[in-house]
């Protein structure tokens, strides 16, 4: 395949499968991850164009799962180009450390950090045989300190593990950039802001989807002297 392969995860709804589309719109080949394959199929067919699904279910969280992700992108299209690390885990906003669940706070933490850091693992000797790599891993400012809106310092501790998560999530991004420094791979984080993907989340003023995926495009499709170790929202530097 000629054209460049961008791989999202958690893309056959939402945010994730928005970020297909404006990245299939720039003439780049996408495929689409999901837990359900099913799901990735049908949500390529309405996509249309330069969008196909991969064959099998992608679990970020299941070692077996990735492995098996891994050869089918190996074998068809044959080569990555760029990996969205879309997938993610919730939890019960109202969650604060001293009453939280730990089983549920690890289960977070297995999807938002370490699954993320499997896949990337799988997918870096691909990846690396492409001319420009790009890594995006899709963060928030729920794990930053000086983010005004949701910060750690500003939620009262809600969302605990998913705001801790999400700050390991920044951790893991830097820390890969310094390890990769010097390489054409560039990898970053971007927090898509407060977007609308559940219903209601207008009267919390989250904005449109297509708002929100737009500074993940941009991290996907950066120039070869782009930022690295970074993280962004709206192609801005966002402080963690």
């Amino acid at each position: 395949m000629d054209k460049t392969v961008v791989l999202v995860t958690g893309a056959a709804r939402g945010l994730g499968r928005e970020v297909a589309r404006q990245l299939a719109d720039t003439g780049r080949h996408v495929v689409i991850g999901a837990r359900d394959p099913e799901q990735a199929k049908r949500a390529a067919a309405e996509l249309g164009e330069n969008v196909t699904a991969l064959p099998v279910g992608l679990d970020i969280g299941s070692d077996d799962s990735v492995r098996t992700a891994a050869a089918a992108l190996s074998a068809e299209p044959g080569r990555l180009d760029a990996l969205v690390n879309n997938a993610a885990a919730f939890v019960d906003w109202t969650e604060v450390v001293s009453r939280a669940d730990l089983a549920a706070a690890n289960e977070v933490m297995q999807t938002n950090l370490f699954g993320t850091w499997r896949l990337i693992q799988a997918l870096l000797p691909l990846l690396r045989q492409s001319p420009a790599p790009r890594i995006v891993n899709v963060s928030s400012g729920a794990g930053s300190h000086d983010d005004q809106a949701f910060g750690l310092r500003v939620r009262g501790g809600a969302a605990a593990s998913y705001g801790i998560s999400k700050a390991a999530l920044n951790a893991l991004t830097s820390t890969l950039a310094a390890e990769l420094a010097g390489t054409p791979v560039l990898v970053n984080s971007v927090c898509p802001g407060l977007t609308a993907t559940w219903p209601g989340a207008e009267t919390m003023g989250a904005r449109p989807i297509p708002d929100g995926a737009r500074g993940i495009v941009w991290a996907a499709t950066l120039p070869d002297d782009g930022p690295t170790g970074g993280f962004f929202r709206d192609t801005k530097p966002l402080p963690w």
